[in-house]
């Protein structure tokens, strides 16, 4: 049954950032996207990259290696090489933090 693990404090995570957490076995790549926070898998779908590393610009985050975008609100690719979508997790937050379904 899927249930909500805290992750991170809103006050650590200002507008633009992306942190990598973990809930239960999932590796994360959450992302605040001007106060709105969306969670995707950190690794990319084109090589196995961890997403989380990458820049956040708007929706958009993009993987280190080879710079395929993804949009962090659908987990769809946005640009080559990756084709595949990566997996998102439902947010909520509640009394200053950040939990994740998983």
């Amino acid at each position: 049954m899927p249930q909500y693990v805290p992750v991170a404090q809103i006050s650590a995570m200002a507008p633009g950032t992306v942190k990598i957490v973990e809930a239960g076995e999932q590796r994360i790549a959450l992302c605040n996207v001007d106060g709105t926070f969306h969670a995707i898998e950190d690794r990319c779908s084109h090589d196995g990259g961890p997403l989380g590393e990458g820049e956040l610009v708007g929706t958009l985050l993009e993987c280190p290696r080879h710079g395929a975008r993804f949009d962090v609100t659908t987990g769809r690719p946005m640009t080559l090489p990756a084709v595949v979508p990566v997996r998102r997790f439902p947010v909520k937050v509640e009394g200053g933090r950040v939990f994740v379904e998983v």
